[in-house]
């Protein structure tokens, strides 16, 4: 093999700018075009992609679920409704010392007797 000369005098034309440059103070960049080092751009990590793998779904040693026993009904379906026992309310209607059970949201009833004529 022959030796190759050491370019001491001898230029090179930059593949980006198209300039003339010394051919020692030349690099290759990473898709292979020679620049100048002024020039030279390092590859950008965003061109090599990080392979993710998914993320794992199943569990190591993992059971299936259990059946619930069914449980006895204790209370009737409308155990907590409240009947005739009302507490008392005072009256607009009637005197401020009168109270009256709230029997309705339209009927009220004053609980004060009232004297007889």
């Amino acid at each position: 093999m022959g030796k190759y000369a050491s370019g001491k005098f001898a230029k090179r034309i930059s593949d980006r700018s198209g300039m003339a440059f010394p051919y020692n103070e030349m690099v290759k960049e990473w898709n292979g075009s020679l620049v100048h080092i002024s020039e030279f751009e390092p590859k950008q990590p965003q061109l090599e992609l990080k392979v993710k793998e998914a993320d794992p779904e199943a569990l190591l040693n993992s059971r299936k679920d259990r059946t619930e026993p069914s449980v006895p009904v204790l209370l009737n379906i409308n155990s907590f409704s409240w009947s005739a026992v009302l507490p008392f309310v005072p009256s607009n209607r009637c005197s401020p010392n009168a109270f009256v059970p709230l029997v309705a949201a339209s009927t009220r009833i004053c609980a004060r007797p009232v004297a007889a004529n």
